[in-house]
This record gives structure tokens, sequence and C-alpha cells, in this order.
């Protein structure tokens, strides 16, 4: 089992490692299109992640999610990692990041 101190740790780890993915169609990596909903760890350091897509036919629907839970599962100190896809509520432009509008120029 971890400690809190190691689980803070952990979700910083995965977090860069999400902020690797980029969706194929938009410049700009799925943390900071807000894609990610939540990350949960347990003590026994396996990764659950629920998100999102751009759209329900995205037709990238089935690479990213495997994409995060190879990456996620390459991290030092996770065990395993699982992907849950939702589309509640559904994704739009209000959920991206500061980072992401400057990317794709929506100032």
């Amino acid at each position: 089992m971890i400690d809190e101190k190691e689980l803070e740790k952990l979700k910083e780890e995965v977090v860069k490692a999400l902020k690797t993915i980029y969706d194929p169609e938009l410049p700009v990596n799925i943390w900071e299109l807000g894609l990610i909903y939540d990350i949960q760890i347990t003590a026994m350091a396996e990764v659950v992640i629920l998100m999102t897509l751009t759209a329900p036919n995205c037709p990238e629907a089935e690479q990213i999610p495997v994409e995060v839970e190879q990456k996620v599962k390459e991290i030092k100190g996770i065990t395993n990692a699982k992907v849950i896809i939702t589309f509640e509520p559904p994704w739009d432009r209000s959920m991206l990041s500061e980072v992401a509008k400057f990317q794709l120029g929506l100032f």
C-alpha cells in the first residue's frame, strides 16, 4: 500500500503522461482539451481515469483510451490502469484550459 504523499506524486506523473497524448485532429493534448474528468488512484497504485472524447463518433474513439492506459501503465509505481469513457456531461469548448484556448487561437 502507498501513502497519501506517494498518491499525490503518482497523480502528478499521471497528469504529466496525459499531457503527452494529443487528439489527432487538434494540436492540443487531451489534458488541456479538458477530456479528463477524473483520476482515481487506489492504495494499491491502480489508476482509473474517467474521460470523454470531443464527440461520440470521434474516429479515434478506440485509439485514445488505449494510448492513455498504455502510457499510464508505463509510469513507475503504477500497477494497473483502466479508462472509462463517458459522454456525460458532453464535452464542449468551455472545458478547454487557458493553454488550449491560446494554442487554438480562441482568445
